[in-house]
């Protein structure tokens, strides 16, 4: 399996025709395959094709984490940012404080963030309770350079491209998922200035916590962190819906044992292929299987 390089290009994942008069090739166009997309290159009917070139003209973006109690810090960096012509996010993981919980919430901190840390800047808020119209209308002040700040929940995680936002704060990093976190960063970077992700967490991580925050730092690559996000929650289901967990299997696992997993998958698209095999018998174990399966068989061949 190829792996991606830096700034987490498009990985294409194209499921095989089972034979040459089939449908068309699936395409599957991804910068972070989700756990049950990579696992199904190692064990499904998937064949990858990487674009491991940054687009010209760009530089790989520079992660770091830092503890809450170096805000200050965070804030002055981001305060020379914006006053390099450049722009900044500042994510957080829910849009209203709530008593069971100590996270940071978005309306909140915009408002302090608005009043009190950057007075002398303009800053937004984005977050999906918004009504339609004015998200639309947010982002495109943004994108037109009327906002220096944009504060949002994960709504801005796809689909956002402002080349002139070098900057991702994103407080409670320890809340989000991998892929989320690599995501998020991915809306910076876009442009020639270089670009800095900069991880904050409060209180206690969690050790699966630390991993995830640990490879975001050390790289950019999507395949890399994809498999650590398989490694972590699982692939969920092949003949489902779910797209995370541990699947059934009594003894093997898909992260040791990939070879041995690859050298099946081998073995058994030999066997559709071996002339010396009947038809007939090749026929029936197909339908057993899609018998067995029944209509979660179908769920496997759309990746």
């Amino acid at each position: 399996m190829k792996k991606s390089g830096d700034d987490h290009p498009p990985v294409g994942l194209k499921a095989r025709d089972e034979a040459p008069s089939a449908e068309p090739d699936v395409l599957v166009m991804t910068a972070t395959p989700i756990p049950r997309t990579l696992a199904l290159t190692i064990y499904g009917d998937l064949d990858v094709s990487a674009l491991d070139e940054m687009p010209p003209g760009r530089t790989p973006i520079v992660t770091r984490r830092v503890s809450d109690e170096r805000s200050s810090d965070v804030w002055e960096f981001v305060r020379k940012q914006v006053a390099a012509k450049h722009q900044a996010y500042v994510v957080y993981p829910v849009i209203e404080e709530n008593e069971e919980s100590e996270l940071k919430a978005a309306i909140k901190m915009y408002k302090e963030l608005s009043n009190k840390i950057f007075p002398e800047l303009r800053v937004g808020l984005l977050h999906g309770r918004l009504d339609s119209d004015l998200k639309e209308q947010v982002m495109r002040l943004f994108q037109s350079g009327g906002i220096d700040i944009l504060v949002a929940t994960t709504v801005i995680e796809v689909g956002v491209d402002v080349a002139n936002a070098t900057v991702m704060v994103i407080e409670h990093a320890e809340r989000f998922g991998l892929a989320q976190l690599h995501q998020l960063r991915g809306r910076i970077g876009r442009g020639a200035a270089k670009s800095y992700c900069i991880l904050m967490t409060g209180g206690k991580v969690s050790e699966d916590g630390e991993r995830r925050l640990d490879a975001l730092v050390r790289t950019t690559d999507g395949f890399q962190l994809a498999e650590l996000d398989l490694e972590l929650r699982g692939p969920g289901e092949f003949f489902g819906t779910r797209q995370a967990g541990m699947p059934s299997f009594l003894v093997a696992s898909l992260t040791r044992d990939r070879d041995l997993l690859e050298a099946a998958r081998r073995e058994a698209a030999a066997v559709l292929d071996d002339s010396a095999i009947p038809s007939d018998e090749i026929t029936r174990a197909q339908l057993h299987m899609r018998t067995r399966w029944q209509k979660s068989y179908g769920l496997v061949e759309v990746g």
